[in-house]
């Protein structure tokens, strides 16, 4: 149980890594908003922080829920934003 919460949270930690360094390719070469509104995202992936939320509110987002994030979040940047068009996919 220990190594499967150990897995569950290096996952989360890098998907919060590739969805922040995301909101800095946004906030450098496209535009600062969608730039905020990722970096603000990527927080919710942050095991630390999901943690605090469940202390405060008593709810923590779950894993699947964060997985479904991320691949909507991965697929509007590469699929639609001006940010996959500059990186060429």
């Amino acid at each position: 149980m220990k190594n499967e919460s150990l897995t569950l949270d290096l996952i989360s930690w890098i998907f919060g890594l590739i969805i922040m360094s995301l909101g800095i390719l946004n906030l450098i070469y496209i535009h600062p908003v969608p730039g905020l509104v990722y970096l603000l995202l990527s927080l919710l992936f942050f095991p630390p922080l999901n943690s605090q939320l469940k202390k405060l509110s008593g709810f923590a987002i779950p894993f699947a829920v964060r997985i479904l994030l991320f691949l909507v979040i991965c697929w509007f940047t590469m699929g639609i934003s001006d940010l996959g068009e500059w990186m060429g996919f």
